[in-house]
């Protein structure tokens, strides 16, 4: 009997039509002074949003694209708006905006300044409320659900809700409403993929605000005064719903009846005098009895929607452990942690790994010496496979596992998330810090893990930048040479040279790199245990390029550059790279062949300069500063054929190339800095 494999597929239901491109979503950002509007624009917003002032304020706006699934939204944090019936002057650009974007109504066309925003209106309003003081906020709510838009309220900083031992009833509010809740806590990623995808599923169906008439006195007194306004005129030279502007006209706001003046001035008095009528009937005046309709309607909803006692009597481990990992300070903290952890395994678990499997292939095949050509290329293949062997064994895999696994448990999520304000200043998101982290192990797979979640700016930025984060061979010199011959400071200092320039160049590239990619709504999962068959098959993914693309290449380097010893070559290139050597890097002239076969593992460098100097103690040959700027040209130029490679095929030929000219030269640059810097001191100090 035949065994039979059971696959299971996951199908992912394709919202259609795809909002993307000139289709995209537009979601406005509104809310009053501390709800956290910023803060959750800032956790999904692109690394360089765009900016600006709107019309009539003094006070700025960012814009940027979201990418949401396989939508896009262009999201625009507005300034903070406290009402829509009583504007104040800096917010009446905010409100223009709402209303009609950059599409002017007849009413503003004598107006000689630029339109509220240089985009269109919005499709969809997503309104920010601090959630501990939700009833000062539920006026401005009521008053947006008569811009005759959809609304989406986010009820942020919910934690400070249960911290009060208070809950929210969502589906109550929303029912009361007629508009979807979501809470969220913004400064810690809680809720903000769901609030997006319900934004795309409210566009999609098109689902506005339940009606909020006033009550049946106020309707009353204002009939006249509502018959009037309805004029199909006054209708097209606004091009804003009637109820609004019924009740911005019954408030007295002194913009829109100023243009009612303007543009209708035989009807304004007529319509005062309607208003002054509808005033008489009213126990109070007009303006203040509307208030006061909507403060009690307010009321009503809050109370009907709050309720005493959290819904959680206790709170676990998981959002204790949240509160830590997901904290603006104190997340940076696990952070670290986690990168110690990385570090650990990189020096303790795989250097135990590479002692037990790739030293003793070395050393076992050290004793095999070939002198005629096709014995060396034999042996050259075999130093390729032993290289390629070191590199995957202990090095890749342990890390790849020991990442994966995180992220299976959520924790590389939230990491993502407390770390990329942080990448944006070098044009980043925070999701590139998994493939950093790879990086210290071996750069291959961790351009290879930023080619399958980036795409255009950002893959190119980071896969550059991941050639100077200093893998493990890497590693293995700086601790070999820095560590003996310069002391713990000596390591430090590379080390932090490396981070200063991982910064710089982020800087500069992001700059020429003109085209900024989309935010990114950084998903926070539940903690979970980890799926070892699923984190087997995606070590395999990831991990499959070093086989189909690394190895020719390693082993055809090894048999090249073999080749070249054998056919006695060694004299000629030391000699053709003398410029580089000894007039550059001040080193001496038999270091030109090791230098050069560092591009198939820089171990091997290591291995040459001692067999090229005839001695391990390399500083009876070299002086302290040659062993500064050999130790920092090594650390930085050309990784290996094999990160070429992977670049080749995830970025194209031109920007491997590129990458590969721009190491080489930092390389040159930050040596001949560093040799010219210790030169002077050491003169200075005699």
């Amino acid at each position: 009997m035949k065994n039979s494999r059971c696959v299971t597929e996951t199908k992912v239901a394709l919202q259609m039509p795809l909002r993307r491109g000139a289709r995209r979503l537009r979601i406005a950002l509104v809310g009053l002074p501390g709800a956290g509007k910023t803060t959750l624009f800032d956790a999904v917003s692109s690394t360089a949003p765009q900016t600006g002032q709107l019309t009539h304020s003094q006070k700025m706006y960012r814009a940027c694209t979201v990418q949401v699934g396989l939508d896009e939204a262009s999201v625009v944090d507005l300034p903070s708006l406290s009402s829509v019936h009583h504007v104040q002057h800096e917010e009446l650009g905010a409100l223009k905006y709402l209303l009609w974007g950059n599409e002017r109504p007849p009413v503003t066309a004598h107006e000689s300044d630029a339109p509220p925003a240089p985009f269109e209106p919005p499709d969809l309003i997503v309104q920010v409320v601090d959630a501990s003081n939700l009833q000062s906020h539920l006026e401005l709510t009521l008053e947006l659900s008569q811009l005759g838009r959809p609304v989406v309220l986010a009820l942020n900083q919910m934690d400070r809700v249960h911290d009060k031992g208070q809950h929210i009833n969502l589906k109550t509010l929303s029912e009361q409403l007629g508009m979807p809740v979501v809470s969220t806590v913004a400064i810690m990623g809680q809720g903000i993929a769901e609030l997006f995808s319900t934004a795309m599923a409210t566009a999609r169906q098109w689902i506005c605000p339940l009606p909020q008439a006033p009550s049946a006195h106020i309707a009353t007194a204002l009939a006249p005064l509502s018959q009037a306004l309805q004029r199909p005129e006054i209708e097209a030279a606004f091009r804003v719903p009637h109820q609004l502007l019924l009740t911005l006209f019954a408030c007295g706001h002194p913009y829109f009846e100023s243009e009612l003046g303007a543009h209708f001035a035989p009807l304004l008095s007529s319509l005062r005098a309607l208003r002054q009528a509808a005033d008489q009937r009213l126990p109070r005046p007009l303006a203040e009895e509307i208030h006061a309709d909507s403060h009690h309607r307010v009321a009503t909803i809050f109370e009907a929607a709050l309720r005493p006692g959290p819904l959680q009597t206790r709170r676990g481990w998981r959002y204790w452990l949240d509160e830590f990992l997901l904290h603006p300070q104190w997340g940076l903290l696990g952070s670290l942690a986690v990168f110690a952890g990385v570090l650990f395994v990189v020096f303790e678990v795989s250097g135990w790994i590479d002692a037990q499997t790739t030293q003793r292939l070395i050393e076992a095949a050290s004793a095999w010496q070939p002198q005629s050509t096709t014995g060396v290329v034999a042996r050259a293949v075999l130093d390729g496979f032993i290289g390629l062997i070191g590199i995957v064994v202990p090095y890749m895999l342990p890390l790849l596992l020991m990442l994966i696994a995180l992220e299976e448990m959520g924790l590389m999520q939230r990491i993502a998330f407390v770390v990329d304000r942080g990448f944006h200043k070098i044009g980043l998101h925070g999701g590139v810090a998994v493939p950093f982290l790879l990086g210290l192990g071996c750069n291959v797979p961790a351009i290879s893990a930023v080619a399958r979640t980036s795409a255009g700016r950002e893959r190119v930025i980071a896969s550059v930048l991941i050639t100077f984060v200093p893998c493990s061979a890497r590693s293995a010199i700086i601790l070999a040479v820095a560590g003996k011959y310069l002391g713990v400071s000596g390591v430090i200092g590379i080390y932090a040279l490396t981070l200063v320039l991982i910064a710089v160049m982020g800087r500069l590239l992001s700059r020429q790199q003109r085209e900024v990619g989309p935010g990114q709504v950084q998903e926070i999962p539940a903690y979970r245990l980890p799926d070892w068959r699923a984190m087997l098959s995606e070590t395999w993914v990831r991990s499959s390029d070093v086989l189909t693309i690394v190895t020719p290449l390693l082993v055809g380097g090894s048999v090249v550059l073999a080749l070249l010893g054998h056919w006695g070559a060694d004299s000629a290139i030391n000699t053709a790279l003398t410029p580089l050597t000894v007039w550059w890097l001040g080193l001496p002239l038999v270091l030109g062949l090791p230098l050069l076969f560092g591009v198939l593992r820089k171990e091997l460098s290591l291995l040459m300069i001692f067999q090229a100097l005839g001695t391990q103690a390399i500083d009876s040959v070299l002086g302290s500063i040659q062993i500064v700027t050999l130790l920092v040209f090594l650390t930085f130029y050309v990784p290996c054929v094999s990160t070429f490679a992977v670049m080749h095929k995830t970025l194209g030929r031109k920007e491997a190339w590129v990458s590969v000219a721009l190491s080489v030269a930092v390389a040159m640059l930050l040596s001949a800095a560093v040799r010219l810097a210790l030169t002077l001191g050491q003169a200075l100090l005699r």
